[in-house]
């Protein structure tokens, strides 16, 4: 997440001056430095410090460098979910002053690495739940018909299940699907919680939200989605079809190479996060949630795929991939009765109409325009004449 600044100055060893603004966002491991002074500072493994042999990161720096001339007399770790903030494009030499010692900016916001643009980035506004039960956040009531002006809206739960690694969390995300453009209406993230009692708190989620759709990761939990189908009797659960050596494909029913959820294999995490990107920068999709917001922050290109940076989390994320993905499958387009892709073509193929220019018509004087009537031919004169001097001409000289 990136909040502009447009009104303060940052104290720096030349003097206090501009810094665009503050990024924001959730590392699993905080560091704390403390010094031989008594002073101490809070920071992330790659928050970079000026030491006596230069910027060195944070994770990187031992009991026997020095910290802007600071003896260090202890470094601690402790790892979890941590909020964190870094300034963003201080002016001048790109260094600024925090407890007495000097550290090196943030370079700004979603460089070219990350999937969505910097751009975008920037854009994206968050907004504080209505509502916040057990961690599971509403940011928008589910919306219920009347039975026969207004229908219920439909809505999806794109979950995304720990693998109890480097403290990743149970996340999911709650979509109103009715209509384009889709919004984040609920979110729930979680690294306590166990995988048993996380199908309870879906299924409730689910029911509130007018018996939402529900589409399941199994990658190495597929227990979270048994239970909620046989134990809970959930009946809105998504199946995947596998059958036939094809790629995974939505389905609605029970048959032979059917599975209850969707496994992230490497062409799904493609499709997902190429769609992703197009419906977040072509504002088709609306995300309110903080902590999904400051995860595409650091959401970057990882080899030939994209992933959380080493200090973050990507949980949030991935449910939306699996969201973007799902809007590209026949049988969500059945569903929701509209085709985002035929959509953003057209909305394409009109910006495009209304930017390139007419063709222009140029008369140059040397064309002739006829008419046949009854067998004769006759020339079209802008002077009112009715038998013109071209076809005359032409008719004298036989």
């Amino acid at each position: 997440m990136f909040k502009e600044n447009n009104r303060f100055l940052i104290k720096t060893p030349t003097g206090f001056n501009h810094f665009k603004g503050i990024k924001i966002k959730h590392v699993d491991k905080m560091y704390t430095i403390h010094f031989v002074d008594g002073t101490f500072i809070k920071c992330s493994a790659k928050h970079v410090f000026l030491t006596d042999v230069g910027f060195l990161k944070t994770k990187d720096i031992s009991l026997q460098n020095t910290i802007s001339g600071k003896k260090i007399k202890s470094i601690e770790s402790e790892s979890g979910l941590f909020e964190v903030y870094d300034p963003v494009d201080v002016t001048e030499h790109s260094t600024y002053i925090s407890n007495g010692v000097i550290s090196h900016n943030t370079m700004f916001l979603g460089s070219s690495n990350t999937l969505v643009s910097s751009q975008k980035l920037q854009q994206l506004s968050y907004k504080e739940p209505i509502a916040d039960h057990d961690k599971v956040k509403i940011y928008k009531t589910p919306v219920k018909g009347d039975g026969e002006k207004i229908k219920d809206h439909l809505y999806a739960i794109w979950v995304d299940v720990s693998e109890g690694k480097n403290l990743d969390c149970h996340a999911f995300s709650v979509i109103d699907i009715s209509t384009m453009p889709y919004e984040q209406v609920a979110t729930y993230k979680s690294s306590s919680i166990s995988p048993l009692l996380l199908p309870t708190i879906i299924h409730n989620v689910a029911r509130m939200y007018n018996d939402a759709y529900v589409l399941v990761e199994i990658n190495n939990t597929p227990q979270v989605a048994d239970i909620l189908h046989h134990d809970l009797e959930y009946e809105n659960i998504w199946k995947v079809f596998t059958g036939n050596k094809k790629p995974q494909q939505l389905s609605a029913g029970f048959a032979r190479g059917i599975q209850l959820g969707l496994k992230m294999s490497p062409q799904v995490k493609r499709i997902g996060c190429s769609n992703l990107k197009t419906l977040l920068e072509t504002d088709k999709l609306i995300i309110n949630d903080f902590d999904t917001i400051s995860e595409l922050t650091t959401f970057v290109q990882n080899k030939t795929s994209f992933s959380a940076e080493s200090d973050a989390n990507d949980d949030m994320v991935m449910g939306l991939v699996m969201f973007a993905w799902a809007t590209t499958q026949k049988y969500f387009r059945e569903i929701v009765n509209h085709d985002i892709r035929k959509q953003i073509q057209l909305e394409n193929m009109n910006q495009l109409d209304e930017e390139v220019l007419p063709a222009p018509i140029i008369e140059d004087g040397l064309e002739h325009k006829f008419d046949v009537i009854d067998g004769d031919v006759w020339e079209k004169a802008d002077s009112g004449e009715t038998y013109a001097g071209f076809v005359r001409d032409l008719i004298r000289n036989l």
